[in-house]
């Protein structure tokens, strides 16, 4: 730090500024923040920040861990944030009150809140016309990942013209617009059926017995485990040769997404008839060892604990590369592309519109999916 420079204020080589806290910050849950190039401007946003840790340190605010601690949702810690007027945050927040907002889906709004998460420390006290987002962004791929850093561009970008249709900027001056947003390459990962058995029972032994029948039915339906999590008992039905399924919810009997193989309902069974409750209604079917219903980050957590103990540490394979799995299964034994992309694409999340459209006739789609998946795990094998 240069004499008369902010506090914390530190300058790469490519001229570069960023407020680099002490490990002691670090600890109350602060981190280094890229202030874009070394000058006034770097200077204010620096400033800005020890402000923060000032007001932490005195415990007039909470610090970030303080408020991670005490597991607040994004919208509560939300609420909890004071942003300046014509500032970015001040725009989300404005357009989180709107309809607009209201009709999106969950997992849509939950990959606001995850892009959220990147540009709020930075950028979210800023007005949107003064950022400068080059360093941000490779900060973001440097220390998190290509994926998230592609992610949180993608929000950035979608929030800008929300803020421009607010009012807060100028729609076709969004700086990003100079930036190439590289993606990471697509996932090409699967499984075979005999590695999802191994899962399986290791995670019966290890006394996961929701994750153990979250894995049987994943495998079985090729639902996102998002869809899986997220099932409730009203939706478990029975057609009338004694198929098992999961309906969409409120429009019991109507058959979407997976249709439940004889493994995957033994498991199910053993699992419901193991914890020893009756679910009824509205309650989610699965359940962590705690007994409250898997979140989307504990789910991710007991897989990868499961995961290590057969596969190890250096294995990256996710629960979601289930649903990949099952397509290449079902494209070896010579599955229509329309009955698969059928079967895929009617889960849980899909609209109301082809819901409508398509569910007379997707019951027997999925089941010929399902045959295809057979012959083709026999050719896999």
């Amino acid at each position: 730090m240069a004499k008369g420079d902010p506090f914390y204020y530190r300058v790469k080589r490519n001229g570069r500024a960023f407020w680099e806290p002490t490990p002691k910050m670090k600890a109350a849950g602060f981190h280094s923040v890229p202030l874009g190039p070394d000058g006034p401007e770097a200077f204010r946003i620096a400033e800005e920040w020890n402000r923060r840790w000032d007001a932490a340190r005195r415990g007039e605010t909470p610090s970030p861990a303080m408020v991670a601690a005490d597991n607040l949702s994004p919208e509560t810690s939300e609420e909890l944030t004071v942003y300046p007027p014509h500032s970015l945050g001040e725009a989300f927040r404005k357009y989180r009150r709107t309809e607009e907002w209201s009709r999106k889906a969950p997992r849509t709004r939950e990959d606001w809140w995850r892009g959220w998460r990147r540009i709020k420390p930075v950028f979210g006290d800023c007005d949107p016309r003064t950022v400068d987002l080059s360093a941000w962004r490779k900060a973001v791929e440097d220390t998190v990942s290509l994926r998230e850093a592609h992610r949180a561009m993608k929000i950035w970008r979608a929030l800008w013209k929300v803020a421009a249709a607010l009012g807060y900027c100028v729609r076709d001056a969004d700086p990003s617009l100079g930036i190439r947003n590289t993606a990471a390459a697509g996932r090409d990962a699967t499984w075979i059926e005999g590695e999802a058995v191994r899962l399986f029972k290791q995670a019966w032994r290890d006394g996961y017995f929701g994750l153990a029948a979250i894995i049987a039915v994943a495998w079985s339906t090729q639902l996102s485990p998002g869809d899986v999590r997220a099932l409730r008992a009203s939706q478990l039905a029975t057609a009338a040769d004694g198929t098992a399924f999961f309906a969409e919810r409120a429009k019991t009997g109507k058959p979407v997404g997976g249709v439940l193989t004889n493994r995957a309902l033994a498991a199910l069974a053993a699992y419901l008839a193991k914890i020893g409750v009756e679910m009824t209604g509205e309650a989610f079917i699965f359940r962590n060892r705690s007994g409250a219903p898997y979140s989307k980050d504990t789910l991710g957590d007991d897989f990868r604990d499961v995961r290590a103990v057969l596969f190890g540490d250096g294995e990256r394979r996710t629960l979601a590369d289930f649903r990949r799995s099952g397509a290449v299964e079902a494209i070896v034994g010579e599955a229509a592309p329309a009955a698969l992309a059928h079967a895929m694409g009617n889960t849980l999340s899909a609209s109301n519109a082809l819901f409508a459209t398509y569910v007379p006739v997707n019951l027997a789609t999925v089941r010929s999916v399902m045959e295809a998946r057979k012959r083709g795990r026999a050719k896999l094998r």
